[in-house]
């Protein structure tokens, strides 16, 4: 009986050690913005259009397959 209640006892000291360790946590400083590189998105829309028609793609598909990607901002959106 004896270290059954000794048991409890001792994970609850423990946590009541832990915690101000933890709620001492530093602060994260935030990521400083990267340049982004020319070989890295957002692509021309002009080279979505070749990309798409060299890998098969039809005209319509190709269209509505760079629309898409303009949305997520993979690509940049055609000059008009």
């Amino acid at each position: 009986m004896y270290r059954m209640s000794v048991l409890p006892a001792a994970v609850i000291a423990v946590g009541l050690v832990s915690l101000p360790a933890a709620a001492q946590t530093p602060d994260v400083p935030a990521r400083p913005a990267r340049a982004v590189p020319a070989d890295q998105p957002p692509y021309p829309y002009a080279d979505c259009l070749g990309a798409a028609k060299k890998h098969g793609e039809s005209a319509s598909y190709a269209k509505w397959h760079c629309d898409e990607l303009v949305k997520k901002g993979w690509v940049k959106p055609p000059k008009r």
